[in-house]
């Protein structure tokens, strides 16, 4: 089953824009919303935790392939 979502290519960016954007799309979101975000940010994994905790999302998924950093967060 595909994964469907508010989808967010921060690939690219360095910190802190990625968890700066990441924070700016979760706060349009309604809460159940799915946000899926790919980056390149090696701190990607350490920030967007945090984040996560800190606005009471959960993340539901991560990974890793070929340097992208793939996070699905529920709002």
């Amino acid at each position: 089953m595909p994964m469907s979502g508010t989808r967010l290519d921060l690939k690219g960016l360095k910190c802190p824009l990625p968890v700066l954007r990441t924070r700016k799309a979760l706060r349009r979101l309604s809460p159940g919303d799915l946000l899926i975000v790919e980056c390149t940010d090696p701190l990607a994994p350490i920030d967007i935790a945090h984040l996560a905790r800190e606005l009471g999302g959960a993340i539901e998924h991560s990974s890793e392939s070929g340097g992208v950093h793939v996070f699905h967060i529920r709002a």
